[in-house]
């Protein structure tokens, strides 16, 4: 079944690829990359697992530890053929990207991991940053391991709001 959509061939997917790479703020997984780059009818699984590879092996692209970064070739490349995509893809796929971007900054900035303790039980620590410095550092000891993952879970859901329930605690409620 053919399919419909702007992008028409290899050398646009691979050019919608490296324009997605390039305005990335950090290294990414393969998944994230593929959801970025179906932001048109003319892109499937194949071809875009095919040009990924073909962006790596030519050095546009690299691959380590399972995350995919732009090298400086490809941000070379993407900046002269951007222009070549149409305008409506390049908006979709801005739009996917100022999403995940927000996601992928949230998670640098919001971290939990747990630690097994030798005298039994787990740590789990947990920090809040902004863009300058890091705002809190938390370690909770708990018993049970689905203790350690809720409080990680829950952390991850609500830092911020987490943080300012522990200042205005810590400064007294006014009402």
């Amino acid at each position: 079944m053919p399919s419909f959509g702007f992008i028409s061939s290899k050398l646009e997917i691979k050019f919608l690829i490296l324009y997605i790479s390039a305005r990335l703020v950090e290294p990414v997984p393969f998944e994230t990359l593929q959801e970025l780059s179906m932001c048109d009818g003319g892109v499937d699984y194949f071809g875009f697992s095919e040009c990924l590879a073909d962006l790596v092996r030519t050095e546009h692209l690299t691959l380590k530890e399972g995350l995919y970064t732009i090298t400086d070739k490809g941000r070379r490349n993407s900046a002269v053929c951007e222009s070549s995509l149409p305008y409506s893809v390049r908006m979709e796929a801005e739009q996917k990207l100022a999403l995940c971007n927000e996601q992928l900054k949230r998670r640098a900035l919001v971290r939990a991991s747990i630690h097994p303790r030798d005298k039994g039980g787990y740590e789990v620590s947990l920090s809040l940053s902004d863009d300058l410095d890091e705002l809190m550092n938390l370690r909770l000891l708990v018993t049970r391991q689905d203790m350690a993952l809720e409080l990680q879970k829950r952390f991850r859901e609500g830092a911020e709001e987490l943080y300012a329930r522990i200042l205005s605690d810590l400064y007294g409620k006014t009402t």
